[in-house]
């Protein structure tokens, strides 16, 4: 072989192996979104107001929030929600705080009738937290609150 036809050839090589590396660098430093500061709580309906489900959490990603679904659910029931199922729940109201940041809530009104329904004890939330640019995080028990009586 030629020594012209080797010598670009070994260059072709060495650069395609940096912009391989390049790339592979690039694309290990996209991030998953984080759910942090979760908080949940639970207020019974009296007979003066009904009463209410809350959640809250920050979640930040890089691209930014697309959005955030949640399901709260009994620890008796062992129900315990997979990150396939809940692409199908209700999504939490987002406001961006900062870039790639945002606080989300997600508020479920619970009328006296409601709340004979619900089992007491301990219950979880469950967090599905897509980006901008399709990156999921999936929380399974991202906040605890007690339902009592």
């Amino acid at each position: 072989m030629s020594k012209h036809i080797l010598v670009p050839s070994a260059i072709g090589l060495v650069t395609l192996g940096a912009l391989a590396a390049g790339g592979y660098a690039m694309a290990s430093t996209a991030t998953e979104p984080t759910v942090e500061n979760g908080s949940a709580g639970y207020v019974a309906p009296s007979r003066e107001s009904e009463g209410k489900l809350s959640f809250t959490a920050d979640v930040s990603d890089d691209s930014g929030v697309r959005e955030v679904r949640v399901i709260a659910w009994p620890a008796s029931s062992e129900l315990d929600p997979t990150e396939p199922e809940l692409r199908y729940v209700d999504k939490a109201e987002c406001r961006s705080t900062s870039d790639g940041t945002s606080r989300c809530t997600y508020t479920l009104k619970v009328t006296g009738r409601d709340a004979a329904d619900l089992a007491e004890g301990t219950w979880y939330v469950s967090v599905l937290a897509t980006a901008k640019d399709g990156d999921t995080t999936f929380v399974p028990r991202a906040a605890t609150f007690d339902v009592t009586r």
